[in-house]
């Protein structure tokens, strides 16, 4: 299976590394926005893209269309992202491409999901939480990445 696993650099990248080992058996490539993450997945292809924003909109609609043409590019089986925007754009470009996909909202996100997270409800296959009381209608825990 084709994995493409992408996050936002920071904590994002952190749980999103965490989560690899599910997929140790699969052919993976990484999408993150920082370059230099690249040397933390030396065997695996790493894919810059210019990170986006909702305080820019500009910026979030050009890494839409950039992870639109990665998507089609590499033609993934799965996507994976522990957000944030880049992800929902991961999200929402492969579902467009009829890719599944798979959310998993940030630990960081105690009391509710994210922004990005409520937004990926609506795009993703599968959307995790890592809060057992946040498991609701289309969103499951299954336990935390970090504990």
């Amino acid at each position: 299976m084709k994995v493409l696993a992408v996050s936002s650099i920071g904590g994002h990248w952190v749980q999103l590394l965490r989560l690899m080992p599910a997929y140790e058996d699969d052919e993976i490539e990484f999408v993150s926005t920082n370059r230099d993450l690249a040397s933390m997945v030396p065997d695996h292809k790493f894919h810059y893209i210019a990170d986006g924003s909702r305080a820019d909109k500009f910026s979030l609609i050009k890494c839409f269309f950039a992870l639109l043409k990665l998507i089609k590019k590499i033609k993934p089986d799965v996507i994976i992202t522990t957000g944030a925007a880049p992800g929902l754009m991961a999200i929402i470009s492969g579902r467009m491409l009829g890719v599944t996909t798979i959310w998993v909202d940030s630990i960081a996100n105690c009391e509710m999901l994210s922004m990005s997270g409520r937004i990926a409800l609506k795009f993703a296959n599968v959307v995790y939480t890592q809060w057992e009381h946040l498991e609701e209608k289309g969103v499951t825990f299954k336990g935390n990445i970090l504990g």
